[in-house]
This record gives C-alpha cells, structure tokens and sequence, in this order.
C-alpha cells in the first residue's frame, strides 16, 4: 500500500509538472513568434520587399541603427540571424508539444538545454547590441530594445522551465556559452566600428574614395540637371555604398540632402515633409524609390541615354 502510494504521488508530481512546463513552453512560443515577426518584419524592410514602418519612439533613430555599420552582417541584415533565432525557438519549444511517445521523453529534456543555451546566447548578444547603441550609435531603436526584453525573457523562462538535476553542470554551460558570445559580440562590435578618423568625425559622411567613370559623371549630371534628388544620412553605410558607385568626382555633382538631424548641412524639415524613411531614397520625376540603385538602374528611372 506504501509503495502504490509512493508511485501515485510520484506520478502527480510529474503530470503536475509537465503542465506547469507546457505552459512555459507555450509561453515561450508566443514570445518567440512575436520575436520572429519583429526581426522578420525590419528583415523585409531591409531587403526592400516593405515598406516604411512606424517605430514607436521616433523613424529616425531606428533607421540610424538599422542601417548602421552594425545593422549588416556577412552582406546581409543583422535582423535575419535574429529571425532564425527566434525561429530556432520556436521549434524547440512546440516540438515537445506535438510529438507522443518515447520520441517525446528523450527530445523534451533535450529541447530544454536547446532553449536554454540557445536563449542564454540570444540574451548576451543582445546586451551587446544594447551597448553599441547606447555608447556608439547614440539612438534609441525601439523594435532593438524589443528584441533585447523578450530574449531576456526567454532565458528566464527557459531557466526556471527546465528540470536541473544537476546544479553545477547547468552553470559551467550557461558561463560557458555567455562567455563564448560575450567575446564573439565585442570582437565583432569592436572590429566593425570605424575609426573616427575614417568618418571624419560625427555628422559628416565618410569620404568618397573610388574614382568616377566618363559614364557615372554624365549620369550624375543628368540627374542634378532634371531634379533628382538622393536623401541621405551621414551615418547610413548603404548611402556611401550608392555614392562610392558613383566615384568621387561624381558624387560631388548629385543633388544630395542631408536628413540625419545632427548632420552638416541637415534639412531635416525637408526629408519629414517627404516622410523618408529608409536611406538612401531617391526622387526621381517625382517619384520615391529607396535603396541603393546600381547606375543603369538610376539611368532607366531618369531616362538618361548615354
């Protein structure tokens, strides 16, 4: 009688807490989900495939993070890898949910260590880019901060959802793991930031070093003389990329505004009137297209026949 006692007891603990763990990971999927559609979201943005977005707090500062030197990684949008993070999550923490049998008792523990180290990293990578933010880029990104709260989040409820046997074990890898990511962040923080001398100090765009070809000094006399207009920001590394294909000498013949507030020669005014919100945006004949444009697109928008 003892011993059946004993096993029914044992068994309500465990069923008591595995719902007390589908809730958490319910929780967390949630979490995740939103976490996806923010990093999704900024992702098509910066591929071009959406359009401008609303961000709370003020444009200007998500789009002086976003599209900071830090904002792109390996050619492609910081925001992707956060995607595929949340993502990551997602899956770990519905998998357990959907599957039955022994498949499910081995992968659930299994998929606890994965939400948590996986969300230990997302959490210090994230402090990491909190810093640049703050100490670098000097702007408040609310979508960024978003991120931030629900990877913190995500690491406490993975922390407290997962059953630790073994106390000891559970530190050395969450140190483990924050320290691996800490230095990776900082290095990689640290050899992306440019130095000030590059920059030529703070409101003034990097210089134009390429040189302009016969076709790109035509061209850019083209669009000057028709009213083509490129908005741009001095600390928006997608701007020097479109001047740099047009070379120095030519760069210096486009109409070019400034809409960074703290930019030499800012028309800030002017860029809000046209609600710019991504850089470099161009009008042409009226029309705004953002992104940076290779020439013989340029020439095709402008009409421009060399």
């Amino acid at each position: 009688m003892t011993s059946s006692r004993l096993s029914e007891r044992l068994s309500s603990t465990r069923r008591r807490n595995d719902s007390g763990n589908r809730w958490l990971r319910v929780v967390m999927a949630v979490l995740a989900t939103i976490g996806a559609i923010d990093t999704g979201t900024i992702t098509l943005k910066r591929w071009g495939l959406l359009g401008s977005l609303t961000c709370p707090g003020g444009g200007d500062g998500c789009d002086q993070v976003l599209g900071s030197a830090w904002g792109t990684v390996l050619g492609q949008p910081l925001s992707l890898y956060g995607f595929l993070a949340y993502t990551a999550v997602l899956l770990l923490a519905l998998l357990p949910l959907v599957l039955r049998g022994e498949l499910r008792s081995r992968l659930a523990p299994l998929s606890w260590w994965g939400l948590l180290l996986l969300s230990t990293g997302m959490a210090v990578f994230s402090l990491v880019l909190m810093g640049v933010m703050v100490l670098k880029i000097q702007a408040f990104c609310f979508f960024c901060v978003l991120s931030a709260g629900l990877s913190l989040a995500l690491f406490v409820l993975a922390l407290v959802g997962g059953d630790w046997a073994d106390r000891g074990q559970l530190a050395f890898r969450v140190v483990l793991v924050a320290l691996v990511v800490a230095l990776v962040g900082l290095g990689w923080a640290a050899a992306v930031d440019r130095p000030a001398g590059e920059i030529g100090g703070r409101g003034v765009p990097p210089p134009v070093t390429s040189t302009s070809s016969p076709e790109a000094l035509a061209l850019a006399e083209h669009l000057s003389s028709t009213g083509a207009v490129m908005y741009s920001a001095w600390w928006c590394p997608h701007c020097n990329d479109q001047k740099q294909l047009f070379g120095k000498e030519a760069a210096e013949r486009l109409t070019i505004v400034e809409c960074a507030a703290d930019g030499l020669g800012s028309q800030k005014d002017r860029c809000d009137a046209k609600a710019i919100e991504g850089f470099p945006s161009w009008e042409i004949k009226g029309q705004l297209d953002s992104g940076v444009k290779p020439l013989a697109r340029l020439a095709e928008l402008s009409g421009f026949s060399p």
